[in-house]
């Protein structure tokens, strides 16, 4: 969950005083100096788990599949694997942890499919359709002055209020891409837009550097392979649009101090890591506190139930920094464990293309975090950067800097080096081979061919609207001016493909074997 940043918990204000923040700030470097001393002395559970967490779209039947801002009263109808989002025509999954190794793959396509099938049912009894992509392509920029558009809690509305607070002004929201967006928003509401898939991977301590660098280093092929977000307020814009909607709605920074090189909250981070101990410090070092409770308003513990420090004011301030592979650390009830949180997926097409990238993942971290010359002692960390924002941009079509291979397109990189790297690691972790064959097929095929979710989508968009292209110039916003209204036919192509999009993710039949649209 984008705002879980204190396991789903709810805080006591929505506003802070001075004297909150100054004492804030004190807890905070106590807690750091306390978690120090507490990785050099402890005994943490090792690595194995994965888990996973796919944020979904509610969608209107009764319309074209418009917004449906009715998340509570389905969530009163589901497990308790599901949870709010800040928007209120958002839910999110949490699948129960597992181990990677034998048939595990298998079990999250399966566990995946068994809670969306069941939460399918009941929202169509609500009239809700639930849509597993990176951005409701039927989302237009009128809707985020829509006043219900957020989830009713506290922590949402201090998240708002902080972030607006902060900035000091509206949020711009200034993309472009094949086409042009541009508008003011009175609040965060357009973050709403961007919901993802993030995988979970538990590591020991002494590994949890070498994990995290592997992950950043992939984490631009990794986009290009799995993007699926190319329509935003109606308009066809990066292949991962998720990535400056979302950085640019959070973004407490107003333009001046932006020029300045002061760096975002959404961010992808500046160097390569010896210890998990460097992020936290960065986040200190950094970052303001958007949320400075203190335990005890929180009613939190010193110690946890494994009597591991709770540093409850660093992880509240760690959980509104929003790195594309954030650190988790959880005290626990019998031992603390670290996590590395990849964040950068769009959740969809299907459940078995998410079982499919999430073994790419796993297999390529594996393989990356294990070689006896790491790669990023070979490529600049600036280099990882650029190509993570080039595979945004370009998806499957973007141009990487690898080395060993120069200058490349992501897609033959993919297939010659990093797929099969991604099954070695599969198979050195001790994933069965069949399960291997399957789940790297598929994203194989799909480098192979071009044809993700964000292609996928374009060309769709591309055979109903006969080649429409919009004004790349279209916006030149103001403050309180209203969005630039998307033409009737690209809505009806939109509402169409959404449409088709729906059946097919429910065939689970992967998103490179799709006809168009």
């Amino acid at each position: 969950m984008w705002f879980a940043f204190f396991m789903g918990d709810e805080i006591t204000s929505e506003s802070f005083s001075r004297k909150d923040r100054t004492g804030y700030r004190e807890r905070l470097q106590e807690n750091l100096e306390a978690f120090d001393r507490y990785l050099q002395e402890a005994e943490f559970a090792g690595e194995g788990t994965i888990g996973l967490e796919m944020e979904i779209n509610l969608a209107d039947r009764a319309f074209p599949h418009a917004p449906a801002l009715r998340n509570i009263a389905l969530l009163e109808e589901l497990g308790e694997e599901f949870q709010a989002e800040i928007g209120a025509y958002n839910i999110e999954l949490n699948h129960p942890v597992l181990h990677v190794t034998g048939r595990g793959l298998e079990e999250l396509e399966q566990g995946l499919t068994r809670r969306l099938h069941a939460a399918r049912d009941t929202a169509r009894g609500q009239g809700i359709e639930l849509v597993t992509a990176g951005i409701l392509p039927t989302l237009e920029a009128g809707f985020f002055s829509h006043p219900e558009w957020m989830s009713p809690a506290r922590r949402y509305e201090a998240l708002n209020s902080s972030v607006l607070e902060a900035r000091g002004e509206d949020v711009r929201i200034r993309i472009q891409g094949e086409e042009s967006v541009d508008f003011y928003a009175e609040s965060v509401a357009p973050e709403s837009a961007c919901t993802s898939v993030q995988l979970h991977l538990q590591v020991a301590p002494g590994d949890f550097a070498s994990t995290w660098n592997a992950a950043q280093a992939l984490a631009g092929p990794q986009l290009a392979l799995a993007a699926n977000s190319p329509l935003f307020a109606g308009r066809r814009l990066w292949h991962e649009t998720r990535i400056p909607v979302f950085t640019q709605a959070i973004d407490t920074r107003p333009p001046e101090l932006v020029h300045q090189g002061v760096r975002p909250r959404v961010w992808f981070g500046e160097r390569w890591i010896t210890s998990v101990f460097d992020l936290f410090e960065e986040n200190v070092r950094y970052f303001p506190a958007l949320l400075p409770e203190s335990k005890e308003d929180a009613g939190a513990d010193e110690r946890a139930e494994s009597g591991a420090p709770t540093i409850h004011e660093l992880l509240l301030h760690n959980g509104t920094i929003w790195r594309w592979n954030r650190p988790i650390y959880v005290p626990g009830e019998d031992r603390p464990h670290l996590r590395v949180e990849n964040r950068l997926l769009p959740a969809g097409p299907t459940v078995v293309d998410t079982a499919a990238n999430a073994a790419f993942y796993y297999g390529l971290v594996r393989y990356l975090a294990s070689e006896a010359r790491p790669l990023w002692s070979r490529m600049s960390f600036s280099t990882a950067r650029e190509n993570f924002f080039e595979c945004a941009k370009h998806g499957l079509d973007a141009q990487v800097f690898w080395p060993r291979a120069g200058t490349v397109p992501v897609s033959e990189l993919l297939v010659k080096v990093l797929i099969p790297q991604a099954a070695e690691g599969l198979a050195a972790i001790g994933v069965d081979a069949d399960l291997i064959d399957r789940y790297i097929g598929i994203v194989r095929e799909r480098a192979l061919t071009g044809m993700n979710g964000s292609r996928w989508l374009l060309d769709s968009l591309d055979r109903l609207d006969g080649g429409l292209r919009l004004d790349r110039a279209a916006g030149g916003a103001e403050p309180g001016d209203d969005p630039v209204p998307v033409p009737e036919p690209r809505r009806e192509a939109l509402a169409t493909i959404t449409g088709t999009y729906l059946e097919r993710q429910w065939g689970n039949e992967p998103v490179h074997t799709w006809p168009l649209a």
